[in-house]
């Protein structure tokens, strides 16, 4: 455990003493939302994205440590365990270093050399390996022939001895580790092409090598991605003389009669042994780190799509665009009620340009819509030019703007959407969706497949259960940053609340419909399922807009509630004062000359806990994701063939990838920004400068007409 303690301490630059402080945490089963925001004086204020990180790396290193005692006991139970076999276990950082270790104690099935074993020829191999024997090593071979065992010649006992040496060479885990060392700081990745004739996306890979060591993780699950799908050849390259020189370094002693054998032993073990399995397991150490950080680039976005900005109290009009069956129209009103649906066909085949503006005005007109949701898929920007046209015939002001709609056809058809929805025809629920996604986007994308939001790159190639594990926690994080309204809360927002799993979520709602409106957090304690524990867990995070206490609206945690009411009493004021607009901005003011040490050791509460306390009684019921960059509302369309270069334009980012960002300018397809074009700095990583739903000003450097491309710049001036 002192070994795990130091190992994270080291790995994340923080005290031992927060590591463990941390681990008590966590063992006890505090959720990680529950200790970044209530126990930040336990951990010393460790963050969400330090705790995730925190969390998988203790469960690495707890299963490294299982493994290790499993593998002493095996080789210890077979009577092969000694000092330095303990040592190296001991000192083994990776589950694949301690299964090296393993490997020649490791049961085999069968091989050459258990064969050769079977038939008698170890002591052959002793003597070959010993080099010592002056003898001929024929006679000596002589004397292992055996009908019954089917040794029937010198040359076949020979050849049996060598398998037998091959197989324990490749064994050796000082080999594989010094061959590894070599392909790691020497080796390059070679690509060719299986049909170099037929085009393909991974054209620029069928004549390609890189350095192993300096592969960026995009290219190695492109690379995997085009093996795949059979257009490309991969191979490692190494340098095979130093590497075979230096194990007969090793092996051999001078030059005897057994030299020739042993350096086409050390050879065969080599190409046929060792080889195949150590480029195995390179390239899968590459693709796990890859993964990592595609799963790591795929949370981030996801985490900005889940936290953008609300677009509160508004009438809007969801357009999911399609062609041959038309474009679904819903309109919601500012609850998330649905008022109307319809479906017009403004675009291909059909192009009822002048029945799709009629039916559409007159329905903005009668609802009053304020805004336009057009989801960014398929007629995406057919349909945009159709609604920037129609809004100008309306009575009042309409704007619109683009939502992403990944994932919206997955809810539609969900079990979820038919609940919600069950006499709304399935293709219509896209464009309810769409709409609520402008109203809240955190509220709606939880009811989809993290996996199916539609930001990130190769997120159908990395390993799907650490995928679904890293955006899970990316979700709950996001949804205890907001707060939930336990009263409006559909159980799928409500189950990702700390604390809360599927079944209590549907509890609360049902608790909802028989008793009304909850007025105060711990009214949560008489729902089914929902015990002290739970609620200790969930209660800082559920908001009662409307409730008893205006505390109930903050993320003031029920076991602080004595600590802000005095602290408001010390001010003169009382916790009813908090909806008083007025003495709001009086206690806000106050609140600022509070001495934080000082206070703290008055109400005997920790400094950073008083702190949150304070940032919340200045801002009662505020929502973080205010903090967020808008949408941009558009009222005009650009069009591909209004682009030239040098124009500067306003857009927003659709995606963070490892390479760049992909940019929404307002066209059909959105733009790249190249990493080398995001500053005049260097950039190592695009998400440093930019993160998903950021306005960003970019100017067009390059359209490429016939793939419809557009390349973009950030800098500007």
């Amino acid at each position: 455990m002192d070994k795990i303690i130091q190992i994270i301490a080291e790995e994340l630059n923080i005290k031992q003493s927060q590591v463990q402080n941390t681990i008590n945490l966590i063992d006890e089963g505090n959720t990680i939302p529950f200790i970044a925001r209530y126990r930040k004086e336990v951990t010393g204020g460790l963050s969400d994205e330090i705790l995730r990180t925190f969390g998988e790396r203790l469960t690495y290193l707890r299963n490294l440590e299982k493994r290790k005692e499993e593998v002493e006991n095996s080789i210890n139970e077979q009577g092969k365990l000694t000092d330095e076999i303990k040592q190296d276990l001991q000192n083994a950082t990776t589950l694949a270093e301690v299964e090296d270790i393993y490997r020649p104690y490791k049961q085999k099935k069968k091989t050459r050399a258990t064969v050769a074993k079977a038939k008698g020829l170890e002591p052959l191999a002793e003597i070959i390996l010993a080099q010592e024997e002056k003898r001929d090593i024929k006679e000596i071979a002589e004397q292992f022939i055996n009908e019954e065992k089917e040794v029937k010649t010198v040359e076949e006992a020979i050849q049996g001895a060598l398998d037998i040496i091959a197989e324990m060479i490749s064994d050796n885990p000082e080999y594989r580790k010094m061959i590894k060392q070599m392909i790691y700081s020497k080796g390059t990745i070679e690509t060719k092409a299986t049909k170099p004739d037929e085009r393909s996306a991974y054209e620029m890979y069928y004549d390609y090598s890189e350095n192993v060591n300096k592969m960026p993780s995009h290219r190695i699950l492109a690379i995997n991605r085009g093996e795949k799908e059979e257009f490309l050849k991969v191979k490692i390259i190494k340098d095979e003389e130093k590497i075979l020189g230096k194990i007969e370094e090793d092996i051999i002693k001078g030059e005897t009669q057994f030299t020739e054998y042993l350096k086409a032993t050390v050879e065969d073990s080599f190409k046929r042994l060792i080889e195949p399995s150590v480029d195995r397991e390179i390239r899968s150490d590459l693709t796990e780190k890859a993964e990592e950080q595609a799963i790591k680039v795929f949370g981030k976005n996801a985490k900005q799509l889940l936290l953008g900005a609300p677009i509160k109290g508004i009438t809007v009009m969801g357009f999911d665009p399609a062609y041959r069956t038309g474009c679904k129209i819903a309109i919601i009103d500012e609850t998330g009620k649905v008022m109307d649906i319809t479906t017009v066909y403004p675009t291909e085949p059909q192009n009822d340009i002048v029945g799709a503006e009629k039916e559409l005005v007159r329905l903005i007109n009668k609802d009053h819509v304020d805004m336009i949701a057009i989801g960014n898929g398929t007629a995406s920007r057919e349909s945009e030019m159709f609604v920037s046209e129609m809004i100008k015939k309306c009575d009042h002001k309409v704007l619109y703007t683009i939502v992403s709609e990944a994932g919206a056809s997955v809810y539609s058809a969900s079990k979820l959407a038919t609940e919600e929805y069950p006499d709304i025809n399935v293709s219509i629920r896209g464009a309810i969706s769409i709409a609520r996604r402008l109203q809240d986007p955190l509220a709606e994308f939880v009811k989809i497949d993290p996996k199916s939001i539609g930001v990130g790159q190769y997120q159908h190639d990395v390993n799907q259960k650490k995928l679904e594990e890293s955006l899970a926690g990316v979700v709950e994080d996001s949804v205890n940053k907001v707060g939930v309204d336990v009263n409006t809360a559909t159980p799928s927002l409500l189950s990702y609340v700390s604390g809360i799993n599927k079944t209590i979520a549907k509890n609360i709602v049902k608790y909802r419909d028989e008793n009304g409106k909850l007025k105060e957090r711990k009214e949560l304690l008489k729902v089914p399922k929902l015990g002290k524990v739970a609620f200790e867990q969930c209660a800082g995070f559920i908001r009662i807009p409307d409730g008893k206490n205006p505390l109930e609206n903050t993320a003031v945690h029920p076991e602080s509630y004595g600590i802000a009411e005095e602290l408001l009493k010390s001010l003169g004021y009382g916790t009813e004062d908090l909806k008083d607009k007025e003495k709001l901005v009086e206690i806000r003011k106050k609140l600022l000359d509070v001495k934080l040490g000082e206070t703290a050791k008055k109400l005997d509460v920790g400094e950073m806990t008083l702190k949150d306390i304070i940032d919340e009684l200045s801002k009662p019921g505020r929502d973080p994701r205010e903090d967020m960059p808008k949408p941009i509302l558009r009222q005009d369309v650009l069009k591909f063939e209004d682009l030239k270069e040098g124009m500067i334009l306003t857009g927003t980012v659709r995606n963070v990838i490892d390479f760049g960002a992909f940019v929404d300018i307002g066209v059909k397809h959105d733009g790249l920004v190249h990493i080398s074009e995001m500053s005049e700095k260097f950039v190592k990583n695009p998400s440093d400068i930019v993160s998903v739903g950021d306005i960003v000003k970019v100017k067009v450097i390059g359209i490429d007409n016939e793939r419809q491309k557009v390349k973009l710049s950030m800098k500007i001036g």
